[in-house]
């Protein structure tokens, strides 16, 4: 692995230009024994990567290179890895202690960079190999926006990976929630077995205290109706916020704390549930929905997932070695 490699990435360098990318050059943290060196082929688009670059979960460190849903080869590793090798397949999401991007690595302070660029390197413990029946940009979006939902739906018992996996899952009944029913369809073809519709009045009466879980993947608090929504789980049942606004919470009526249902969170999950969960889709033919789009046009594809464009993922391309 050579010591003095340089990646080159799209980046964000003001927050109020936050659709201005720009092509910058940068080395990666120091070499470690237990590092890994991809060549990034795809790169998922995910709602995190515009929460940053706007600025709105607080100020990045500028330049920001976005991007954790990461796929790409192998072309290096450090002389004490021992589950990775030169050629394989791989992804990267989110890694633990220092994020994929937009954070500081404490030993050495380089700022890690994402996967809107041609390669990264990272430690060995973060990076999961790929089935080879799924297509590398098939699985990028599953390192962020698949593990997110697949990982509470393991522990604790879905957007549209949600519904996929719930359905591989075996789950009796999976139930589409969304504001409006624009999405019925797209909804019932991804494995629901019904769709409510939250914006229509008393939505939640047929179902109360029935659900055993309730995964809420937007962002979008206007959306939420979180009183409505506990109503309908079972004692002891849970409701696993996802996704993470930039403005506070949905708020709770006194109330829904006597429904015996409980309230939570959950950020991604453990590198055992990555390899399940791509194995899982892998097994039961699990693709996402995708539009992929040159990585060149990377402020295409944040705009359109800011406008709630995609249906349902965009994945980048890596062009910039072309």
């Amino acid at each position: 692995m050579a010591a003095n490699v340089t990646f080159k990435g799209y980046a964000i360098e003001d927050t109020s230009k936050s659709y201005d990318f720009k092509l910058i050059e940068y080395q990666p943290k120091p070499l470690g024994d237990f590092d890994v060196d991809i060549k990034i082929a795809f790169c998922g688009v995910c709602g995190t990567d515009i929460h940053t670059i706007t600025g709105g979960w607080g100020t990045p460190l500028l330049p920001v290179v976005p991007g954790h849903e990461i796929a790409g080869h192998v072309v290096s590793v450090g002389p004490q890895v021992k589950t990775i090798k030169v050629g394989d397949r791989v992804g990267v999401g989110c890694s633990d202690v220092v994020y994929t991007y937009n954070c500081k690595y404490p030993e050495c302070g380089t700022i890690a960079k994402g996967g809107y660029a041609n390669g990264i390197r990272v430690n060995e413990r973060f990076v999961f190999p790929i089935p080879d029946g799924l297509k590398l940009e098939e699985a990028a979006p599953m390192f962020c926006g698949g593990l997110t939902v697949y990982s509470p739906l393991v522990r604790n018992g879905a957007g549209h990976f949600a519904l996929q996996f719930a359905k591989a899952l075996e789950c009796d009944e999976v139930i589409a929630f969304s504001h409006s029913r624009r999405k019925e369809d797209d909804a019932k073809k991804l494995g629901a077995t019904k769709f409510v519709a939250t914006g229509e009045t008393g939505f939640e009466i047929p179902y109360k205290r029935t659900l055993d879980i309730i995964i809420v993947t937007t962002d979008v608090v206007s959306g939420i109706a979180l009183d409505e929504l506990m109503s309908t789980l079972v004692p002891g049942g849970r409701l696993i916020m996802v996704a993470i606004p930039d403005d506070k919470l949905p708020a709770m009526s006194k109330g829904t704390l006597f429904s015996s249902g409980l309230y939570g969170g959950s950020v991604l999950g453990s590198k055992k549930e990555a390899v399940e969960m791509l194995q899982l889709a892998c097994d039961k033919g699990i693709k996402p929905w995708i539009d992929v789009i040159p990585m060149s046009e990377a402020a295409k594809a944040v705009q359109g997932v800011k406008n709630g464009l995609p249906r349902y993922r965009y994945v980048l391309k890596q062009d910039i070695d072309q």
